[in-house]
C-alpha cells in the first residue's frame, strides 16, 4: 500500500538517533521470549483483469491495448475490494504486530489497486471521454471510502500503534524508520485518534469530497473549452502567426463554424494570445472569457467550491485545529501555515514596487501608440511583449524556429541527463500508448543497466486536462522488486499539417521541469514504495524539477539542442542573451500572478471552523484586495471558480510550494555553477545527496547535504529581478528553521 502521504517537518529531526537499540526486529516485549508464531494464511480474493499480475510488457508497463473503456470501473472497483481483503487480513493477524508483519505487509498490499489505477489515472487527466468521466465520477466516493476503511480501521491503527510505541526497542534502518514514522503519522492525520463519532463524520465528508473533486474537475475542463471566443474575421486576429490562425480556422471548423476563427483557453487566467492580439476588443474578450469562465451555466464550479470549502473547514473543527491549512500542512517542509504566508508576504513589499513601476512603464508605452485608455490585465501582456521586444530584441516567434520539440528532448533533455548523470536512451516502438502522438524510450543508467521506462506525451489535446505533470505508472521498489516506469505529460500546441512541432521557450523549460520530475522517479532507489521517488511533500516534490530548469539555458547543452528547424543555424548568442536579459524583465506580472494565487489559496483554507462563506466571488476579492498587490492589473494566476490545483490536484493550502522550492532550485542551481557547473561529478552528488534520496531523509538534511547550507532567498529573488545582484538580503523568515 502506498499512502502518497508523507511525513517532513520537527517530528522527524530524531529519526537519525531513533534507530540505535540492537534488540531484534520485531521483539514487541522485553525480558521474556517472543510467543511461537501462529500459522496464518488468510483467503485473499484473486483478481479476474489484466491486472491480476504485473504486466509482461518490458518493465511491467500498463498494457492500454487490453482494456476498453467500458471495463475500467469493473477493474478497479475488483481491485478496491481485494486492497481491502488485504488490508483486513493484515488488521485480524493472530500474531503480535511486528514492523514486517504489519507496517511492511502494508507496503506489500494494493498491487492490483496501484497497477490499474495509475493507468487509469492518467488516463482521465490525459485522454478522457464520457465513458472514462462516469467511472471516474463512480470511482471517487468508493477510493475515499477505501482510503477511510483502512486509516480508520482500529484494529489496523491498533497494530500500527503498537509498533509504533515499540520503536525505541526496535532495530531498523532509518528507511524503516521514516515508513513507520511517516505510517504512523498519516493514520493520525486521517483521524485515527478521533472518537467514533466523529470518525463516521469524517467518513462521509471524504466520500463527499472526493465526488465533488471529481465533479469539479470535469466541469473546469468542460467549461474552458465551452469558454472559447468566436472571431468573424480574420483581421481581428492581427498579429497571430499565419500557424496560429489556421489552427483558429480549423478549431472553427470542428465546431461547424466554417469562415470563422475559434480562440481555445489555456488552464491559466492569462492567455499566451493576448501578447500578440493587436486588437484591444479580441483582446478583452479573451481575457474576459477566461476570467468568467465557470461562474455560471452547466459548467459551473461555485456549489461545488462553496459545498468543498465548508467540508474542509469542518475537518479542521473535527480535528481541533484553527483551519484547514493547519491541519493540512502535518508533513511539509514548511511545517505551518505561519511559515508559508510570512515566507510569501515578505516579498510583497518588493513585488508591489516592481509592479507600479512597470505597470507606469507600460501606460507609457500604450500612448506612445496613442492610446488613450488606462492600462487594463488584457493590455499588460501585449504591451509587456512589446516592451520586451524592442528592450531585448526578443521576438517569441523568431525563437520557436530553433525549438523543435523532439529536437528539445532528445538532444537537449537527453542530452543533459547523459551529460549530467550518464543516461543513456533508446526509442522504442512495441509499448501499447493511448495516443499515437506519445513516445517511449527505454533509459539506461550510467552502468548499462535498464534504469526505467519513460513516456513522452508532448501535446495539447481537447480531451486532456491543462498544464503539465509527470505521473509513475509503476513505481519503484526493491521491497517488490520494481523499476520505474514513468511518464511527462504537456500541452505544446500541436502543429498544422504540413508544419514542424515548434515549442516556446516556456516549454522547452517545462519540459526541463517536468523531466526533473522524471529524474526524481527514475532514480528511486528505495526499499519502500511509499518513500520513493516523489512521494514526498508539496513544498519539496516541485524542488527537483525546478532544479533541472536551470540547465535548459546551460550553454553546452543549448547549443545542442537549440537549432533552427529549416538552416540547422545554431542559436544565436545574442538571441540567448536577450532570453536571459528578457528573462528579469516584466516579474511584477509573471511573479504577481503566482504569489496572489498562492496567497489566495492560503486565504481560502484559513477559514475557522464554524465559519461560512455563501459569496464565493465576494470573498475572493476581498481576499483579493488584502494582498497588497496590483491584483486588479495581475490577477491570480488562477480564479478560484478553476483552481484545479486546490480543488483536484492536492495543493490545497500547497500552491506556495512552487515558490518555496523555486527559492531552494535557485539556491541548489546556484552551487553548480559556482562548483564547476555541470559534469559527471556534480550529477553524481546531486542523485547521492537528494535526487536519488526519495523521503529516506528529512528534506532539510538532504538539502544542506547537497549545498553545505540552509535554504536562503537571495539567489530567487535575484534570478527574479527584484534585488540587484550585488545587494544584500536577508534570508526570508522560515526558510532557516524550517525543518
Amino acid at each position: 500500500m502506498n499512502t502518497k502521504r508523507l511525513l517532513a517537518g520537527t517530528m522527524l529531526a530524531a529519526l537519525a538517533t531513533a534507530c540505535t537499540t540492537t534488540m531484534p526486529e520485531g521483539d514487541m516485549e522485553t525480558g521474556s521470549a517472543m510467543p511461537a508464531p501462529v500459522a496464518y494464511d488468510p483467503a485473499i480474493p484473486q483478481a479476474t483483469s489484466v491486472f491480476a499480475q504485473p504486466s509482461d510488457l518490458p518493465f511491467h508497463a500498463p498494457q492500454f491495448d487490453r482494456i476498453s473503456d467500458e471495463e475500467w470501473q469493473p477493474i478497479i472497483e475488483e481491485a478496491i475490494g481485494i486492497q481491502l481483503a488485504e488490508i483486513d487480513a493484515i488488521a485480524h493477524n493472530p500474531n503480535p504486530p511486528t514492523f514486517d508483519n504489519t507496517i511492511v505487509a502494508m507496503e506489500r498490499a494494493g498491487g492490483v489497486f496501484n497497477r490499474s489505477y495509475a493507468a487509469f489515472g492518467q488516463l482521465v487527466s490525459a485522454n478522457i471521454n464520457d465513458t472514462l468521466a462516469a467511472a471516474d465520477e463512480a470511482l471517487a466516493p468508493q477510493i475515499a471510502s477505501m482510503s477511510d476503511s483502512i486509516y480508520l480501521n482500529p484494529d489496523l491503527f491498533a497494530r500500527v500503534k503498537a509498533v509504533y510505541d515499540n520503536r525505541a526497542a526496535m532495530s531498523m534502518t532509518p528507511e524503516d524508520a521514516m515508513l513507520l514514522e511517516t505510517t504512523y503519522a498519516d493514520f493520525v492525520h486521517s483521524g485515527a485518534l478521533l472518537d467514533a463519532a466523529k470518525q463516521a463524520e469524517l467518513r462521509q465528508i471524504n466520500e463527499r469530497l472526493s465526488t465533488l473533486s471529481s465533479q469539479i474537475s470535469q466541469d473546469i475542463t468542460d467549461g474552458s473549452a465551452a469558454a472559447s471566443i468566436t472571431v468573424d474575421t480574420r483581421a481581428e486576429l492581427a498579429g497571430l502567426t499565419d500557424g496560429q490562425i489556421a489552427a483558429a480556422a480549423d478549431a472553427a471548423a470542428e465546431k461547424g463554424l466554417d469562415g470563422k476563427y475559434v480562440l481555445t483557453l489555456t488552464n491559466t487566467t492569462n492567455q499566451p494570445m493576448l501578447e500578440q492580439l493587436d486588437n484591444r476588443d479580441v483582446r478583452e474578450r479573451l481575457f474576459k472569457a477566461s476570467w468568467n469562465r465557470n461562474q455560471s451555466g452547466e459548467n459551473s464550479t461555485m456549489d461545488a467550491i462553496r459545498e468543498t470549502i465548508a467540508l474542509r473547514t469542518r475537518i479542521a473543527g473535527l480535528f481541533g485545529v484553527d483551519d484547514y491549512a493547519t491541519w493540512q500542512m502535518y508533513d511539509r517542509f514548511a511545517d505551518s501555515p505561519e511559515t508559508a504566508i510570512g515566507f510569501m508576504r515578505e516579498m510583497v513589499p518588493a513585488l508591489r514596487a516592481t509592479q507600479d513601476r512597470e505597470a507606469a512603464l507600460l501606460q507609457a508605452r500604450a500612448e506612445e501608440d496613442g492610446a488613450t485608455f488606462e492600462l487594463q490585465p488584457w493590455d499588460w501582456p501585449y504591451y509587456a511583449a512589446k516592451v520586451r521586444q524592442e528592450r531585448y530584441a526578443l521576438d517569441n516567434e523568431e525563437i520557436k524556429q530553433y525549438f523543435v520539440v523532439d529536437k528539445v528532448l532528445e538532444d537537449g533533455v537527453f542530452y543533459m541527463a547523459n551529460k549530467l548523470y550518464g543516461l543513456t536512451f533508446e526509442k522504442r516502438d512495441d509499448i501499447p500508448v493511448y495516443d499515437d502522438s506519445i513516445s517511449t524510450y527505454t533509459v539506461y543508467d550510467k552502468d548499462g543497466s535498464e534504469l526505467a521506462l519513460f513516456y513522452f506525451d508532448p501535446f495539447a489535446r481537447e480531451n486532456k486536462s491543462g498544464g503539465a505533470w509527470m505521473n509513475n505508472f509503476i513505481e519503484q521498489s526493491r521491497l517488490l522488486g520494481m523499476k520505474p516506469v514513468i511518464s511527462n505529460t504537456l500541452n505544446i500546441v500541436p502543429p498544422a499539417d504540413g508544419e514542424p512541432a515548434l515549442a516556446t521557450w516556456d516549454n522547452v523549460t517545462t519540459m526541463f521541469h517536468e523531466f526533473g520530475h522524471a529524474l526524481h522517479g527514475m532514480f528511486a532507489d528505495q526499499e519502500y514504495s511509499s518513500l520513493s521517488g516523489t512521494n514526498t511533500a508539496r513544498d519539496w516534490v516541485e524542488f527537483p524539477s525546478q532544479f533541472h530548469e536551470g540547465f535548459a539555458a546551460d550553454p553546452e547543452v543549448l547549443r545542442n539542442y537549440a537549432k533552427h528547424w529549416q538552416t540547422g543555424e545554431v542559436i544565436p548568442a545574442e538571441m540567448v542573451e536577450a532570453i536571459d536579459r528578457a528573462g528579469k524583465f516584466n516579474q511584477g506580472h509573471a511573479f504577481g500572478e503566482i504569489i496572489a494565487a498562492s496567497l489566495l489559496d492560503m486565504d481560502w483554507h484559513s477559514i475557522p471552523p464554524g465559519t461560512e462563506v455563501n459569496d464565493i466571488l465576494g470573498f475572493e476579492q476581498n481576499a483579493l484586495s488584502e494582498m497588497g498587490l496590483r491584483t486588479d492589473l495581475v490577477p491570480p494566476r488562477y480564479r478560484t471558480p478553476y483552481f484545479r490545483h486546490i480543488f483536484v490536484h492536492g495543493y490545497s493550502a500547497g500552491y506556495y510550494a512552487y515558490t518555496w522550492t523555486e527559492m531552494l532550485a535557485h539556491d541548489a542551481y546556484s552551487y553548480v555553477e559556482n562548483n564547476g557547473g555541470m559534469s559527471r561529478a556534480m550529477g553524481d552528488r546531486i542523485r547521492a545527496t537528494f535526487l536519488g534520496q526519495g523521503h529516506s531523509k528529512p528534506y532539510a538534511v538532504m538539502f544542506r547535504d547537497f549545498t553545505g547550507h540552509d535554504p536562503q532567498v537571495e539567489p530567487m529573488l535575484e534570478a527574479r529581478g527584484l534585488i540587484p545582484e550585488d545587494d544584500t538580503v536577508n534570508a526570508v523568515n522560515g526558510a532557516e528553521g524550517a525543518e
